[in-house]
């Protein structure tokens, strides 16, 4: 008898290792026979798995460099810098009877948005349905080793994936972040039922679907490096010169910033206002081949911020004024916010559910300076969803 416990024990895990395999198989599609074959197997999709790399690491430009998509237990990566796949996706990501699987959506929703013109439907997020159950660690190496018994490799995280060709290991790195979605989903999607929370669910992935990429171009950089808001003046100014000159270089050389030039490096050269190339050059995390190829446009911009007036400085920029027209909030919004907090943490802790996720601290503020009256304003608060209003509504309107 246990000869046969044994036996069997074995097959399964057998079977299991090869089902394993099976799902690790894919098909990388990069010309049009390729997108032929994927289009055939897509052709009548119910369910699909959808991820996406990006180059923001490494180039200066975060554009989008590879789909993976899983569906039937085959994986197609995508190459959509050698292909357009909109054609094939577009039609069925934009479909609301398609359910498409992923995880942490948020940042890719935006980059299928801005580089493929697809909005999508139908969406489920994995990492969304996991907070709504209570669950701590929401990465998915950690959902999947809990759920699955799956440990997966976090190697290739920051990886360039604009190289080309692509390795084979990455290929492979790849592949995984879809092949298991569908059995993921599928638990999450039981535990939100049981749960009764499979509604909040939905309606914060229908939220999600309506994010757009919206460019940051007006923002000054400034406002981007920590310590400058410690700076005076005519230090804010240099900075801001440097991050520019930076800027130039990163976009010319196809280099995410900091990969060209440290902040803390364009801190201290705001600081010290180097004179000479030599000067540049012992800065701090300064590589010296830039220093001395490009850095007479860094002190050019540098000596010009020192010529100007103090009247002619910009400096760090001037927060917005709050309603008492100063840097905070009156005691009273205070007090009531710190009601509004206690309101929702005791109820995230009888769910179970982190706070933020219950609801953020950006939307209790937005109560505490602009307290409703009644439950229809209060319904009307940007960020509220519905299932948090209904939740929550009459225990915040009580501390309002």
């Amino acid at each position: 008898m246990d000869e046969i416990r044994v036996l069997i024990t074995t097959l399964t895990s057998f079977h299991r290792c090869l089902e394993m395999l099976r799902r690790m198989d894919s098909l990388y599609v990069d010309d049009a026979r390729g997108l032929a074959t994927l289009a055939s197997a897509l052709d009548g999709a119910e369910r699909v798995a959808l991820d996406c790399e990006a180059a923001g690491y490494h180039r200066y430009s975060d554009r989008l460099c590879l789909l993976q998509l899983t569906l039937d237990g085959q994986t197609f990566l995508v190459d959509p810098l050698a292909i357009d796949p909109e054609p094939v996706l577009g039609d069925l990501l934009r479909d609301p009877q398609v359910e498409v699987l992923m995880h942490g959506a948020d940042y890719d929703v935006r980059l299928l948005d801005r580089d493929l013109g697809i909005r999508l439907q139908g969406l489920f997020d994995t990492q969304i349905a996991a907070g709504l159950v209570g669950e701590e660690s929401l990465g998915l190496s950690a959902l999947l080793e809990r759920h699955l018994g799956l440990k997966l490799s976090k190697k290739y995280q920051k990886a360039d994936w604009a190289q080309r060709p692509l390795p084979e290991p990455m290929r492979a790195y790849a592949a995984h972040d879809t092949a298991h979605l569908d059995d993921l989903a599928e638990l999450l999607s039981e535990a939100l039922v049981k749960l009764g929370r499979l509604d909040w669910a939905q309606e914060e992935f229908q939220e999600l679907e309506k994010v757009r990429f919206e460019a940051n171009g007006d923002q000054d950089p400034v406002t981007r490096v920590k310590v400058a808001r410690g700076l005076d003046p005519r230090e804010v100014d240099r900075l801001r010169a440097g991050l520019e000159w930076r800027d130039a270089l990163a976009r010319e050389m196809d280099r995410a910033h900091f990969r060209v030039v440290g902040d803390a490096t364009l801190v201290e050269a705001a600081r010290l206002s180097p004179r000479s190339i030599e000067e540049v050059e012992t800065l701090p995390g300064m590589n010296r081949a830039l220093a001395r190829s490009r850095g007479d446009a860094l002190l050019d911009a540098l000596r010009e911020v020192d010529d100007r007036e103090d009247a002619a400085l910009r400096g760090y920029p001037r927060p917005p004024r709050t309603g008492n027209g100063q840097g905070r909030p009156p005691p009273e919004v205070e007090e009531r916010f710190a009601r509004l907090k206690e309101v929702r943490n005791t109820q995230a802790k009888s769910l179970g559910l982190a706070r933020g996720t219950l609801l953020p601290n950006s939307v209790l503020q937005l109560l505490a300076e602009s307290p409703p009256g009644n439950g229809e304003a209060l319904a009307k608060t940007p960020g509220l969803r519905r299932w948090q209003a209904g939740l929550l509504g009459n225990a915040l309107l009580e501390v309002i």
